[in-house]
Protein backbone atom coordinates (compact mmCIF):
# COMPACT_ATOMS: atom_id res chain seq x y z
CA UNK A 1 0.00 0.00 0.00
CA UNK A 2 1.90 2.84 -1.19
CA UNK A 3 0.83 5.99 -0.01
CA UNK A 4 -0.42 7.51 -2.95
CA UNK A 5 -3.04 10.29 -3.14
CA UNK A 6 -3.69 11.83 0.35
CA UNK A 7 -7.02 14.18 0.11
CA UNK A 8 -8.96 15.85 3.15
CA UNK A 9 -12.27 15.19 1.62
CA UNK A 10 -14.79 16.06 4.56
CA UNK A 11 -14.57 17.83 7.66
CA UNK A 12 -17.54 17.57 9.99
CA UNK A 13 -17.95 19.86 12.57
CA UNK A 14 -20.41 19.88 15.40
CA UNK A 15 -23.93 20.07 13.98
CA UNK A 16 -22.50 18.60 10.60
CA UNK A 17 -24.26 15.26 9.32
CA UNK A 18 -21.30 12.58 9.31
CA UNK A 19 -20.70 11.23 5.85
CA UNK A 20 -21.48 7.83 4.99
CA UNK A 21 -18.87 5.73 3.07
CA UNK A 22 -18.64 2.90 1.08
CA UNK A 23 -15.12 2.34 1.77
CA UNK A 24 -13.75 1.16 4.88
CA UNK A 25 -12.60 3.70 7.83
CA UNK A 26 -10.26 3.61 10.58
CA UNK A 27 -10.21 6.31 13.48
CA UNK A 28 -7.54 7.89 15.74
CA UNK A 29 -8.78 9.25 18.90
CA UNK A 30 -6.23 10.81 21.34
CA UNK A 31 -5.40 13.35 23.79
CA UNK A 32 -4.93 16.98 22.74
CA UNK A 33 -1.37 16.98 23.44
CA UNK A 34 -0.38 13.56 22.59
CA UNK A 35 0.65 13.60 19.15
CA UNK A 36 -2.15 12.66 16.92
CA UNK A 37 -1.73 15.06 13.62
CA UNK A 38 2.33 14.14 14.20
CA UNK A 39 1.13 9.99 13.73
CA UNK A 40 -1.33 11.04 11.34
CA UNK A 41 1.27 13.16 8.88
CA UNK A 42 4.27 9.77 9.18
CA UNK A 43 1.33 7.68 7.89
CA UNK A 44 0.08 9.60 5.01
CA UNK A 45 3.77 10.24 4.42
CA UNK A 46 2.96 13.97 4.41
CA UNK A 47 5.24 16.74 6.80
CA UNK A 48 1.99 18.91 7.18
CA UNK A 49 -0.79 17.47 5.58
CA UNK A 50 -2.51 17.40 9.10
CA UNK A 51 -2.26 20.37 11.06
CA UNK A 52 -0.07 20.52 14.14
CA UNK A 53 -0.21 23.24 16.27
CA UNK A 54 2.33 23.97 19.79
CA UNK A 55 -1.38 24.95 21.44
CA UNK A 56 -3.34 21.99 22.02
CA UNK A 57 -6.74 21.73 21.54
CA UNK A 58 -7.01 22.17 17.78
CA UNK A 59 -8.93 19.63 15.97
CA UNK A 60 -12.65 20.76 17.06
CA UNK A 61 -13.31 18.80 13.88
CA UNK A 62 -14.23 14.82 12.36
CA UNK A 63 -11.44 15.09 9.36
CA UNK A 64 -11.85 12.30 6.64
CA UNK A 65 -8.71 11.93 4.62
CA UNK A 66 -9.15 9.62 1.87
CA UNK A 67 -5.93 7.31 0.90
CA UNK A 68 -5.38 6.39 -1.86
CA UNK A 69 -9.54 5.64 -2.54
CA UNK A 70 -8.80 2.52 -0.75
CA UNK A 71 -9.85 3.83 2.96
CA UNK A 72 -10.35 7.04 5.32
CA UNK A 73 -8.02 8.15 7.59
CA UNK A 74 -10.57 9.50 10.38
CA UNK A 75 -9.17 12.11 12.51
CA UNK A 76 -11.18 12.24 15.71
CA UNK A 77 -11.38 15.38 17.89
CA UNK A 78 -8.61 16.12 20.65
CA UNK A 79 -9.87 15.42 24.03
CA UNK A 80 -8.69 16.40 27.84
CA UNK A 81 -7.87 20.01 26.71
CA UNK A 82 -8.21 21.48 30.04
CA UNK A 83 -8.54 25.33 28.96
CA UNK A 84 -11.55 24.74 26.85
CA UNK A 85 -14.73 25.43 28.98
CA UNK A 86 -16.98 22.39 30.08
CA UNK A 87 -19.77 22.95 27.16
CA UNK A 88 -17.10 22.41 24.54
CA UNK A 89 -15.89 19.35 26.38
CA UNK A 90 -19.10 17.94 26.15
CA UNK A 91 -19.52 19.25 22.85
CA UNK A 92 -16.25 17.43 21.38
CA UNK A 93 -17.44 14.08 23.47
CA UNK A 94 -20.93 14.18 21.67
CA UNK A 95 -19.29 14.27 18.26
CA UNK A 96 -16.91 11.29 18.80
CA UNK A 97 -19.46 9.40 20.21
CA UNK A 98 -22.20 9.98 17.39
CA UNK A 99 -19.38 9.04 14.88
CA UNK A 100 -18.69 5.75 16.67
CA UNK A 101 -22.18 4.65 17.51
CA UNK A 102 -23.33 6.30 13.36
CA UNK A 103 -20.37 4.95 10.95
CA UNK A 104 -21.25 1.81 8.98
CA UNK A 105 -18.24 1.33 7.43
CA UNK A 106 -15.40 2.02 10.61
CA UNK A 107 -13.03 -0.81 11.02
CA UNK A 108 -11.08 -0.33 14.13
CA UNK A 109 -10.17 2.98 16.66
CA UNK A 110 -6.38 3.42 17.12
CA UNK A 111 -6.40 5.22 20.81
CA UNK A 112 -3.02 7.16 21.28
CA UNK A 113 -1.40 7.54 24.80
CA UNK A 114 1.95 9.01 25.90
CA UNK A 115 3.56 6.38 26.91
CA UNK A 116 5.47 7.95 29.76
CA UNK A 117 1.85 8.79 31.55
CA UNK A 118 -0.32 6.36 33.24
CA UNK A 119 -3.34 6.50 31.23
CA UNK A 120 -5.99 9.27 32.43
CA UNK A 121 -9.38 9.53 33.44
CA UNK A 122 -10.38 10.67 29.54
CA UNK A 123 -8.57 8.02 27.74
CA UNK A 124 -10.11 5.48 30.03
CA UNK A 125 -12.77 6.83 29.06
CA UNK A 126 -12.32 6.40 25.58
CA UNK A 127 -11.39 3.07 25.48
CA UNK A 128 -14.46 1.72 27.15
CA UNK A 129 -16.45 4.09 24.45
CA UNK A 130 -14.51 2.17 22.37
CA UNK A 131 -15.40 -1.09 23.72
CA UNK A 132 -19.17 -0.22 23.91
CA UNK A 133 -19.69 0.35 20.61
CA UNK A 134 -18.14 -3.35 19.46
CA UNK A 135 -14.41 -2.38 18.25
CA UNK A 136 -11.63 -3.74 19.26
CA UNK A 137 -9.16 -1.07 20.16
CA UNK A 138 -5.46 -0.67 18.71
CA UNK A 139 -2.99 1.17 21.38
CA UNK A 140 -0.41 3.63 20.17
CA UNK A 141 2.14 4.28 22.38
CA UNK A 142 3.91 7.49 21.06
CA UNK A 143 6.69 9.77 22.07
CA UNK A 144 8.50 6.38 22.42
CA UNK A 145 11.86 8.62 21.69
CA UNK A 146 11.09 10.31 25.24
CA UNK A 147 12.00 7.57 27.17
CA UNK A 148 14.90 4.72 27.38
CA UNK A 149 14.62 1.31 25.37
CA UNK A 150 15.03 -0.36 28.77
CA UNK A 151 11.96 1.07 29.88
CA UNK A 152 9.49 0.04 27.38
CA UNK A 153 8.35 -2.96 28.09
CA UNK A 154 7.41 -1.05 31.71
CA UNK A 155 5.50 1.61 30.62
CA UNK A 156 3.55 -0.73 27.96
CA UNK A 157 2.51 -2.51 30.96
CA UNK A 158 1.63 0.53 33.16
CA UNK A 159 -0.90 1.44 29.39
CA UNK A 160 -2.40 -2.00 29.85
CA UNK A 161 -3.44 -1.79 33.56
CA UNK A 162 -4.24 1.63 33.73
CA UNK A 163 -6.59 1.10 30.92
CA UNK A 164 -7.34 -2.27 32.22
CA UNK A 165 -6.49 -4.07 28.77
CA UNK A 166 -5.86 -7.87 28.48
CA UNK A 167 -2.89 -8.99 26.69
CA UNK A 168 -4.88 -9.62 23.47
CA UNK A 169 -4.87 -5.39 22.98
CA UNK A 170 -2.08 -4.76 20.66
CA UNK A 171 -0.16 -1.94 21.83
CA UNK A 172 2.48 -0.55 19.34
CA UNK A 173 5.34 2.05 20.61
CA UNK A 174 5.56 4.35 18.12
CA UNK A 175 7.70 8.08 17.73
CA UNK A 176 6.94 10.97 15.51
CA UNK A 177 11.41 11.82 15.44
CA UNK A 178 12.43 8.08 14.39
CA UNK A 179 9.56 6.77 12.69
CA UNK A 180 9.49 4.04 15.01
CA UNK A 181 6.26 1.97 14.60
CA UNK A 182 4.77 2.97 11.47
CA UNK A 183 5.85 0.00 9.86
CA UNK A 184 3.41 -2.10 11.95
CA UNK A 185 0.99 0.59 11.71
CA UNK A 186 1.14 -0.31 7.78
CA UNK A 187 0.87 -4.13 8.96
CA UNK A 188 -2.45 -3.41 10.69
CA UNK A 189 -3.70 -1.23 7.60
CA UNK A 190 -3.14 -3.79 5.39
CA UNK A 191 -4.68 -6.59 7.14
CA UNK A 192 -7.91 -4.20 7.68
CA UNK A 193 -8.09 -3.61 4.04
CA UNK A 194 -7.61 -7.25 2.87
CA UNK A 195 -4.11 -6.74 1.47
CA UNK A 196 -5.78 -4.54 -0.99
CA UNK A 197 -2.47 -3.17 -2.92
CA UNK A 198 0.11 -5.79 -1.31
CA UNK A 199 2.45 -4.55 1.31
CA UNK A 200 3.13 -1.39 2.34
CA UNK A 201 6.07 0.57 1.72
CA UNK A 202 6.23 3.94 3.63
CA UNK A 203 7.19 6.06 0.65
CA UNK A 204 4.67 7.92 -1.27
CA UNK A 205 4.71 8.62 -4.84
CA UNK A 206 5.90 12.48 -5.80
CA UNK A 207 7.16 13.17 -2.07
Amino acid sequence: MIIKTVNLETVCGITSKLPEHRLPEVAFAGKSNVGKSSLINAIMNRKNYARTSAQPGKTQTINFYNINDIFYLVDLPGYGYTKANEQVRAQWGKMTERYLHSSRSLKTVFLLLDIRHEPSANDRQMYDWILQYGYRPVIIATKLDKINRSQIQKQIKLLRDGLGAGKETTVIPFSALTKQGREEIYTLLEELMGNEEGTCAGEAAGV
